[in-house]
Formats: structure tokens, sequence, C-alpha cells
């Protein structure tokens, strides 16, 4: 069965994660998940106070953020790609530059090293040159980094139906099968 990893780091953004998780549970693609300190935190703002167990419970294996030895920190553990949902720019800088110093952004440069899918739901507005820059070293590397934009054009009905299009458009990014994020048809 096709496994992938969800990597939370602390931006702002929880719903994204947790809309992720979900997503990836109903297509039954089995994660592994991994999340930063600073995403437990911003969980605890933004969501309702179960919100965190209930994406867990959905995981097929949790990881401590500075497990730097789990299975999901080599190469030759069988992973088929991975998101950051939201990913901050502090871990975005991270993995531009190759600081593997926790388990999430070990995780993210192993599927780079491996030519593996690696999503990135980049979190910040507006953008210094510093984040510009390391958008482009991680592209530059093979990563997709996808800015959790809308898809206005869907006309969604509720905050809840966007960010479940952009969580359903970041793992058809995956490639693991066919799309599943709503298209838009003229």
């Amino acid at each position: 069965m096709t496994r992938v990893i969800l990597g939370v780091s602390g931006a702002s953004g929880a719903m994204l994660a947790r809309a992720c998780a979900q997503d990836l549970a109903h297509r039954q693609i089995l994660f592994d998940l991994v999340i930063s300190h600073a995403a437990r935190r911003t969980f605890e703002t933004e969501c309702t106070p179960c919100a965190l167990e209930e994406m867990q419970k959905l995981a097929a294996r949790i990881h401590e953020v500075e497990d730097i030895g789990a299975g999901i920190a080599s190469g030759s553990h069988a992973i088929s790609g991975m998101i950051v949902a939201p990913c901050s720019m502090r871990t975005l800088a991270a993995i531009a530059h190759g600081f593997d110093d926790n388990l999430l952004t070990r995780a993210a440069s192993v599927q780079l090293k491996e030519r593996r899918p690696l999503v990135l739901l980049a979190r910040e507005a507006p953008l210094t040159l510093a984040h510009l820059r390391n958008m482009t070293l991680v592209t530059e590397m093979g990563a997709i980094v996808m800015p959790p934009v809308p898809a206005f054009y869907l006309n969604p009905p509720s905050l809840e139906a966007a960010v479940n299009q952009i969580a359903a458009r970041a793992i058809d990014l995956l490639r693991l099968g066919p799309g599943r994020a709503e298209a838009w048809v003229p």
C-alpha cells in the first residue's frame, strides 16, 4: 500500500494539515505524521481542543520531531512522497539549505535526495527576498512550492471547502493516482 509523510510545521494554517490528513485517510493512503513543537501550539490556537488528537488518530505512525533516527529519516524507507502543510518559512529555509536539524526537515531532505515528490504549502505573506530565494532553491532541488491559495474560480461556499480543495490539490501533486481535486471547467 502507498505510504507518504505528512509534516506539520508551526505556520498559521493548522486546518490545512487536518484537511490533508482527512483526505489521505479518505483515499486510503497510509501516512506517517511528524509535528513540530510550534505546530502543536498553532493547533491549540487555531483549532478545537481535540483537533490535533483527531488528526493523529488518522496517521499510520506518529514520529516525534526529535527522533532523527526514525525510519523516515532514511532513503531506504519505502515512502512515496511528502507534504508539509503548513510549511513555515523557517522549515522552508532549513530544507532549502540542508539543515536537517529535526525529523521533519530531514525527512523532507530525504525526499529530495531520492527524487520523490515533496510538496510544501508555504505560509507567509508578504514574502521577503529571503523567502523567495529559499523557494527558488527548493524548487531547483525538485520540491513543489504550493502556497495555499484558494481556487476562487470554483466559488467555494465556505472556508472549509476552500481548505479541502487546497489539500486535495496538494495530495494530487504527489501523483499517486487519479486526481481528486475539483477542476475548473470552462
